[in-house]
């Protein structure tokens, strides 16, 4: 109750504790929280990318055959010429021109002092190109203080509505703008930033889809070419208890943090969208359909121009990808965001797990509480990918799995301590009465008292002529090896049958079934483990006749009944172990072994026991063993039908039977023909012994006969 009251303080505890770090330092992990988010994207892997999304890419094949950047902007305007000739539907410029063309003609001239009328003016030309397209420039804001006075803002061609606007947000603040020169800037018919923000290791996993200037909201190269698409003036931003919950667009919600940034559901690796060359499209070497009424992006992935970005997927992903994925997640509306009650979502799961894992804190097995945890966590884990992927629900993964396994070795080292402390408990008491694997048992039960009468199966072994191997090997140290090597594979077919060894008497092995550990068939397995220590035997013989060891035989008395086991002896010394009427009769059928010839003898009550088919028995005689006023049917086990060491026929079986049924009948003359017929043909001890008590009867007839042999000998 006590280890109970503290597992419980502990998942309390601990609980608290992690709910403080959620709520208070949620940044301090949110590192760790990422990687995980980007592990599952790498484990969902690539997904399909929209077909109607095309980049225009300033490569290092462009770069080759078109110069060095920046071209000159006659060479701009004329890709965008040829882009939107081929029936582009939206064009997103990923460049900015915040400085004049110095290439220009009109510029050039104009630093000689040289004036002209009709020369070439190329941002004139580029600007009037982006003011007769469907083109969306794009700028930059600065974010921080760079020590330039802020000066002019873009245009802002949509209206944006904050709908239950709070006194303060959370949305993103810049601090100047980075703008195309004004000629370029006054001609565009749209513009939107294309700032990417990463986070603090570096990674892009979203964009800001508005940001504030001069206490007014800009929209994002991808959110304006979307509104442009859409046809639509009016952007909606969504508040709710203070915080961003997500922007309307037409028919398209996407659900934000509280920064306004949403989260990029990355379609896989760069270059899954389809990527064309600048340098094609400037010499009009495309096939026309791959931009008619497509979204068009204008932007680089040569790496010398870095506008480069790590993504989940990749360390250099070019930026104007990002906002191919960003248009893609908008157009399918296939988005991932942390929706505002999950928070609560978290805490709740939290404590769930702290109640599932304090259950399985009182799992009695390590193994099976270990596996149920790395169970909990693989559904856990899975559950969040299935989350994020099926639902676009992101929740947090990394305080409760802290707190799942946190808590789950905490209490572990609890249990382990508590249990320790009760096995000390228990060795102390026990070890010096009972052996090693009761003390286990009583260990695994939590018991401190096993006396009780129980149902057992008792086996004794005993080797033959003991004492004539003893002279035979002259050294007391030779013979202990002898009998070492005899005895371990004998014990440990006792105990791989869930046999207690209950001890060694000299060259004799006492053991039990069914106590202390509960066998369910156990004179079945008793009878096994029986057999199979003389088919052990006759092997272990083999290896002693090449070491010119002695021959060992051995005889197996078995009995069943009900018997008290437990810790017996004086106070100082003691051991479990059992006694009883069937505990002298298992000791007394085991001498009953070199009577009868039989390497193996069961009583009847073992006999009524067994449930398994197979065994080869057959009745040897019913007896009054010394100490026993009744008779008992004792039987020889030959083996199994897969191994016997009796060759015997079903023919002599039946013989025999005959015999021993005259035997019992007093027609001792018949049991006599028979018993010498079967004796001629083998000469069993068995058979000798019914001819020589044949014999006897004839010459001294008994009164009131009932096939009863009484042993005055133990």
């Amino acid at each position: 109750m006590k280890k109970k009251l503290i597992l419980f303080f502990v998942t309390i505890f601990l609980l608290l504790f992690f709910l403080i770090l959620y709520i208070k330092y949620p940044t301090i992990f949110l590192q760790f929280e990422n990687k995980i988010n980007d592990i599952y994207f790498i484990t969902r892997g690539e997904k399909k990318a929209d077909k109607s999304i095309v980049i225009v890419d300033i490569d290092e094949k462009s770069l080759k055959e078109l110069g060095q950047w920046p071209w000159s902007r006659n060479k701009i305007a004329k890709i965008i010429t040829n882009i939107t000739n081929a029936g582009a539907g939206i064009i997103g410029l990923d460049i900015l021109f915040a400085e004049p063309d110095n290439s220009s003609p009109k510029t050039i001239l104009s630093k000689l002092g040289i004036k002209k009328k009709n020369i070439e003016d190329y941002d004139a030309i580029l600007a009037e190109t982006i003011k007769k397209t469907p083109t969306v420039v794009g700028y930059v804001f600065s974010l921080k203080n760079d020590g330039i006075q802020p000066k002019f803002a873009p245009n802002l061609d949509a209206v944006i509505i904050e709908k239950n606007k709070p006194k303060h947000s959370y949305i993103i603040k810049a601090y100047r703008a980075i703008l195309n020169i004004p000629l370029i800037q006054k001609n565009a018919n749209a513009n939107g930033y294309f700032n990417t923000i990463p986070d603090n290791d570096g990674v892009v996993r979203s964009i800001p889809m508005l940001i504030k200037y001069k206490n007014n909201l800009y929209p994002s190269l991808s959110l304006e070419m979307i509104r442009n698409a859409m046809q639509t003036k009016f952007i909606t931003l969504n508040y709710e208890n203070n915080s961003i919950t997500s922007i309307s667009i037409g028919n398209i919600t996407i659900p934000t943090d509280i920064y306004g940034r949403m989260s990029i559901n990355y379609s896989g690796p760069q270059k899954k969208y389809k990527y064309i060359s600048a340098a094609d499209v400037y010499y009009n070497k495309i096939n026309k359909s791959l931009f008619k009424n497509k979204f068009v992006l204008i932007g680089t992935s040569a790496a010398g121009l870095l506008d480069l970005r790590s993504t989940p997927f990749d360390a250099a992903y070019p930026g104007v990808e990002v906002h191919a994925n960003a248009l893609d997640n908008m157009i399918n509306q296939n988005f991932i965001s942390t929706p505002i009650w999950a928070s609560s979502a978290d805490l709740a799961s939290m404590i769930v797990i702290g109640f599932i894992v304090f259950g399985l804190l009182f799992i009695p097995n390590i193994f099976l509480s270990i596996a149920s945890l790395v169970i909990l966590n693989i559904v856990f884990l899975y559950l969040h990918y299935y989350l994020m992927f099926s639902k676009g629900i992101i929740l947090n993964t990394l305080f409760p799995m802290l707190y799942m396994n946190i808590l789950f070795f905490t209490g572990t080292t609890i249990n382990l301590f508590y249990e320790n402390r009760q096995k000390k408990l228990i060795k102390s008491k026990f070890a010096k009465k009972v052996s090693s694997a009761v003390v286990e048992e009583l260990l695994k039960d939590k018991r401190t008292s096993m006396e009780e009468e129980r149902e057992i199966t008792i086996f004794f072994s005993d080797i033959r002529d003991f004492t004539r191997i003893s002279e035979q090997i002259g050294s007391a140290k030779e013979l202990i090896t002898l009998l070492n090597d005899y005895m371990t594979p004998m014990v440990d077919i006792i105990t791989k049958h869930n046999g207690t060894v209950d001890k060694f008497i000299g060259d004799a092995i006492m053991a039990y079934w069914n106590a202390p550990v509960n066998v369910e068939l156990h004179a079945d397995t008793a009878l096994e483990a029986s057999i199979e220590q003389i088919i052990a035997l006759k092997k272990l013989n083999d290896q002693f006749f090449l070491r010119k060891r002695p021959h060992i035989d051995i005889g197996i008395g078995l009995n069943s009944g009900k018997s008290i086991v437990g810790e017996m002896g004086s106070l100082g010394r003691s051991d479990y172990t059992c006694i009883g009427d069937a505990v002298n009769l298992a000791s007394r059928s085991e001498g009953l072994c070199k009577l009868y010839g039989a390497k193996i003898v069961l009583t009847q009550f073992t006999k009524e026991l067994l449930r398994k088919k197979g065994y080869l028995l057959r009745e040897l005689d019913i007896v009054k063993v010394k100490g026993k006023s009744k008779a008992v049917k004792v039987y020889e086990c030959m083996g199994d039908t897969n191994n016997f060491w009796v060759n015997i026929s079903k023919e002599s079986i039946e013989k025999y039977h005959e015999a021993l049924k005259l035997y019992r009948k007093s027609d001792f003359k018949k049991a006599l023909w028979l018993f010498e017929k079967l004796y001629s043909g083998d000469k069993q001890k068995l058979y000798k012994l019914y001819v020589d008590r044949c014999k006897y009867f004839i010459k001294n007839p008994p009164a009131n006969f009932e096939g009863v042999w009484t042993l005055n000998s133990k």
